[in-house]
């Protein structure tokens, strides 16, 4: 049975109405929010993660704390106030943060973007609205929080619905590994130099580049949304992802330049009767997939 909430998600990702607001939206955030230093401290690049899951916990617990002093006896509304404005003022980084990470999205993750970004600007006009209020009526000011809440409540929702069932933000490799023993995947022949190239290997997808003679090994699905990296632009020592550019280094497979937050996997390898041979110890459970090793 589909839970009614399930139905709810199911609906908005098909929701092609969203699309007249969210594909404009999203072409003018790629024109303000370029890749480069602010793009990548926006993504969390520097972070390891993305950012903006870290700050979104600032105005929510501050309008939580808020609500919990309106609640309470006694005389709280100055402190209320200054809460319900703390979190006014910190909505603005974390919705920066959330608008770079849904400029590259598409499809459903971007209907459900743009609604959750819409819920999300529509609760912080109404806690605006209650900080202005409490300032000559405290009771509407409360009203106004108590709706701001309710909105917050369900664009968290869908937030929790982007990462963990939609997995943007998520290390699109994360629950892929190739073999875990030597393997060989091409003929040393068959790679040019300079030349990215795809291989299967353990039911994953490998990059293999030669760059003055040394082959590379790394998992051929970027690590920010998925793209595959053999078609990207090859660079000394990197490799640039042809849907967002985020550079990876083909040694350590860290990122260059974001806005990918987390490295690629990187094989080791080795050449034996003219055969290369991949390997890569992955001590993450969740990346040990029986299913697909098999």
């Amino acid at each position: 049975m589909v839970k009614p909430l399930r139905r709810v998600t199911d609906g908005i990702e098909r929701w092609r109405g969203l699309d007249r607001m969210g594909t404009p939206a999203n072409r003018l955030a790629h024109k303000v929010i370029r890749n480069g230093a602010v793009k990548d401290g926006l993504s969390g690049t520097w972070l390891g993660h993305p950012v903006h899951p870290l700050l979104v916990a600032v105005p929510i617990g501050s309008w939580v704390a808020a609500g919990v002093l309106d609640a309470l006896p006694g005389d709280n509304a100055a402190a209320a106030r200054r809460l319900v404005g703390l979190g006014v003022l910190a909505s603005v980084p974390a919705a920066a943060t959330g608008l770079s990470d849904w400029s590259d999205t598409a499809g459903a993750e971007q209907r459900v973007g743009v609604l959750h970004a819409g819920l999300n600007l529509t609760a912080i006009a109404l806690y605006t609205g209650s900080w202005l209020c409490r300032r000559k009526s405290a009771g509407a000011g409360v009203v106004l929080a108590l709706a701001g809440g309710v909105v917050v409540a369900c664009a968290g929702h869908l937030g929790g619905h982007l990462a963990y069932a939609l997995g943007v933000g998520i290390d699109t490799n994360a629950f892929q590994t190739g073999p875990g023993q030597w393997q060989a995947v091409a003929s040393e022949t068959e790679v040019e130099e300079g030349s990215p190239r795809a291989v299967p290997a353990a039911g994953v997808s490998l990059l293999i580049l030669k760059q003055a003679g040394k082959i590379y090994v790394l998992a051929n699905r970027c690590t920010h949304r998925g793209a595959p990296l053999s078609d990207g632009r090859v660079g000394p020592g990197c490799i640039t992802c042809p849907w967002h550019g985020s550079v990876f280094d083909l040694e350590s497979g860290a990122v260059r330049r974001g806005p990918a937050t987390q490295p690629q996997p990187v094989y080791e390898t080795r050449v034996v009767e003219g055969r290369i041979q991949v390997r890569r110890y992955e001590p993450r459970a969740l990346r040990t997939n029986s299913v697909g090793s098999e």
